[in-house]
């Protein structure tokens, strides 16, 4: 039987997404040069999220888009097809300070594909990588410049983002055993 435990309500949620626009804004000088590269899913309305708070902090509007890693992911079997979302990058990356925002890093795998990704659509200046959750077990060498929350779990747990965009609400629950 599964069981679920509340890491994050909508309170913390929201908190975390503005002490990460604040960290972004003060490693980077402001805002300029930033483009925020939501991975698919839950990804895209957190870059979403943290743009309009920047907005909303520094009165300047900051590129969002969307990336969809699924065809460079080297843990995917050739057998099995996912479904491509779309990819959307509204603006020219080249020199710009691109930070890539995902719901959870876990392995690595993810985010690597998303750097390859990155390279069919130019040459930023630098990569960041904002993440809501951290939950260790990283099978690459990639580390998280912002995160929301660490987690330390083991391999039999599941770590779920649920987003009012996509999921009707915001929480963060980890799932240990059956589901």
């Amino acid at each position: 039987m599964a069981t679920k435990k509340q890491l994050m309500g909508p309170d913390d949620v929201r908190r975390a997404l503005t002490r990460i626009a604040h960290e972004i804004l003060e490693r980077n000088s402001g805002a300029d040069e930033l483009v925020f590269v939501g991975i698919h899913t839950r990804g895209v309305p957190l870059a979403g999220r943290i743009g309009r708070l920047i907005r909303d902090f520094e009165k300047k509007e900051v590129p969002v888009a969307a990336l969809d890693v699924s065809l460079y992911r080297d843990d995917v079997s050739s057998g099995r097809r996912s479904l491509v979302k779309p990819t959307s990058l509204p603006v020219d990356i080249d020199g710009k300070k691109v930070i890539l925002v995902d719901d959870v890093l876990y392995t690595g795998r993810s985010i690597r594909a998303a750097m390859d990704a990155l390279t069919d659509f130019g040459r930023p200046r630098t990569v960041q990588l904002a993440v809501l959750m951290d939950r260790g077990h990283r099978e690459l060498p990639i580390r998280a410049d912002y995160v929301g929350k660490n987690i330390p779990t083991s391999h039999s747990e599941d770590v779920q983002v649920r987003l009012e965009e996509i999921d009707g609400e915001d929480e963060v629950v980890l799932v240990r055993g059956g589901e």
